[in-house]
């Protein structure tokens, strides 16, 4: 599908004034800790850099507009971003949680945050009666990842956020997959959504960020006290790269999106692929919802080796253009094998009933020449 053209204008744009005093085009990096008061509590609306920092405060403002939303909140990782999201529940709240969301968030959950009697349940949100069933008066979140971290399982965030109205919960949708470019949650109902931006805002593998987007005041508020009060800020040297990255977020992904088509559909038609998970073929089971939900499927692409483990994991070392690392998103392709490494915390049990196995790999399509990308995935899977 085709990029909306506005997003082009929009990144390149985002937060982006001229700084007054000089007219530099570009914001600049204030590195402070602190700043100077003209007497006890009056000062230029900046006090201390972990409240606020005028080169967080232009990258933020960026993140608020690519996701046509009222408010955008920096964070030093993705994690750290849903930590401050949980923050908002006190003991007793229910979650309904995708079940297949990203194992570092799943990990979050069951190890940090359900000692405090918060009641996750992790649930196929693609099964509309399961999510019925389980709403209770006492949920108070539904967590939706879409397309989803491995399996690429497309969600209804319009569907979700109603059943999650019906008993006064708020609705996350963790868009780092999609991107704003491609996936507007807030649009669709979302009270918040949450982006990796270490993956495709950041788009060069060379930093860590998070960042939470909403429209409600209140809710803003409340979040902006928890970046303020837990303090895990991105330094402004991060909050500066993540803002340059930005400006050519459209371009990027409109590039990954390609490869990722490409890929998908030489897989796809593989002797040696069983199944491929990507919303933007035809015969994905996501397909119909992703052209409905989203303009664009983006870039990455999961599938199952017809192979045994020691054969995934030939393939994996035969891969040359392709790297095998944690992560996703750069302008390089990488290739991970999730149930060894992204979602090794997952329990056992639910990796094996989601599907997450020795033979599933994921693919993050980088920005490089389709041909090249093909080709060497066809050399890796037929040993060189």
């Amino acid at each position: 599908m085709a990029i909306d053209p506005k997003h082009y204008t929009k990144v390149v744009h985002a937060g982006a004034n001229p700084e007054p005093l000089t007219g530099a085009i570009m914001p600049p990096i204030f590195m402070t800790s602190t700043y100077v008061q003209e007497e006890p509590g009056v000062h230029k609306g900046y006090d201390y850099s972990r409240a606020d920092n005028p080169t967080r405060a232009a990258y933020e403002t960026a993140l608020a507009e690519i996701e046509s939303a009222r408010h955008g909140l920096a964070f030093s990782s993705g994690l750290a971003a849903e930590q401050a999201i949980a923050q908002l529940l006190s003991p007793g709240a229910r979650v309904i949680v995708s079940d297949d969301v990203y194992g570092g968030t799943g990990r979050l959950f069951r190890r940090l945050y359900a000692k405090y009697g918060i009641d996750f349940q992790f649930i196929d949100l693609s099964d509309e009666q399961a999510v019925k069933a389980a709403l209770t008066p006492e949920t108070k979140m539904l967590w939706v990842e879409t397309p989803s971290n491995p399996t690429m399982k497309v969600i209804d965030i319009r569907k979700m956020a109603a059943h999650a109205k019906s008993v006064g919960a708020l609705t996350v949708v963790d868009n780092t997959f999609a991107t704003p470019i491609f996936q507007s949650p807030l649009a669709l109902g979302a009270d918040i959504v949450v982006h990796s931006t270490t993956k495709y805002i950041g788009g060069h593998s060379d930093m860590i960020g998070g960042a939470l987007m909403v429209n409600d005041d209140a809710l803003f508020q409340q979040l902006k006290f928890v970046q303020f009060a837990a303090g895990a800020v991105p330094a402004p040297l991060e909050c500066f790269l993540l803002h340059r990255s930005i400006k050519t977020l459209a371009v990027r992904m409109q590039q990954h999106e390609r490869n990722a088509l490409v890929i998908a559909e030489m897989l796809s038609q593989h002797p040696k692929v069983r199944k491929v998970y990507y919303p933007g073929l035809p015969s994905d089971a996501g397909h119909a919802l992703a052209k409905k939900q989203m303009s664009g499927y983006s870039g990455m692409v999961s599938f199952d080796h017809g192979g045994s483990y020691a054969e995934v994991v030939s393939f994996l070392q035969r891969l040359k253009v392709f790297s095998l690392a944690e992560s996703l998103g750069g302008v390089e392709s990488l290739a991970n094998h999730p149930e060894r490494m992204t979602h090794a915390s997952v329990p056992e049990d639910l990796r094996r009933k989601l599907g997450i196995g020795p033979q599933l790999v994921r693919l993050s399509a980088g920005i490089e020449h389709s041909d090249d990308l093909v080709a060497d995935l066809r050399q890796a899977l037929t040993g060189g």
